[in-house]
C-alpha cells in the first residue's frame, strides 16, 4: 500500500460567503495540487470539501497521512463526534443537528477505503504546504468560475 501524505485548507470570504478549498498531494518526488470555488458556502464546509477532494484524487487505496488547520475536521474524526453524529441519526445532542451532513456521508466510504491519519497543523504558522493550500483555496474563490454549493443551500 503507498503512502501518500495529504495537505488540505478551505477559506471564505464572510462566512457565510465565497469560499475555496486547497489541497497538495505529495508521493515520493510526485505532486499535485487541486483547488476549487464556490459562490456561497461556509469555511467548515470548504475544509471538509478539501480532505474529499484529496481522498478522491487518489486511485488506490492508500495508506494517508493528512494535515489540517481545521480544528473542527480533525477533531471531529479524531475525537470520534462524527461516528457519534452518525449513530445518534446526525444530531450533535437531543436538540441540535449536526451540520454539513452530505459531505460527511461522502467522507466516510473514502475512510473505509484508505487508511487515514489526520493530524491538525497550526494555520498561519510558516508550514510550507498549509501556506500554499491557503494560497490554492484563495485564488480559487476569488476565480470567476465558481460553483454552486447546491447543498449549503439546503442546509
Amino acid at each position: 500500500m503507498k503512502t501518500v501524505t495529504i495537505y488540505t485548507d478551505g477559506a471564505c470570504s464572510g462566512n457565510p460567503g465565497a469560499g475555496g478549498y486547497g489541497v497538495v498531494l505529495l508521493y515520493g518526488s510526485a505532486r499535485k495540487e487541486l483547488s476549487g470555488g464556490y459562490l456561497k458556502t461556509t469555511n467548515n464546509r470548504m475544509e471538509l470539501l478539501a480532505v474529499i477532494k484529496g481522498l478522491e484524487a487518489l486511485k488506490e487505496p492508500c495508506r494517508v497521512q493528512l494535515y489540517s488547520d481545521s480544528k473542527y475536521v480533525v477533531d471531529a474524526m479524531e475525537k470520534g463526534w462524527v461516528e457519534k453524529w452518525r449513530q445518534n441519526g446526525w444530531m450533535r445532542n437531543k436538540k441540535e443537528k449536526a451540520l454539513n451532513v452530505d459531505l460527511w456521508e461522502r467522507l466516510l466510504p473514502l475512510l473505509e477505503k484508505h487508511q487515514v491519519a489526520f493530524v491538525w497543523v497550526k494555520g498561519h504558522a510558516d508550514n510550507p504546504e498549509n501556506e500554499r493550500c491557503d494560497a490554492l483555496a484563495r485564488a480559487a474563490l476569488q476565480g470567476e468560475l465558481l460553483e454552486n454549493d447546491e447543498m449549503y443551500e439546503v442546509l
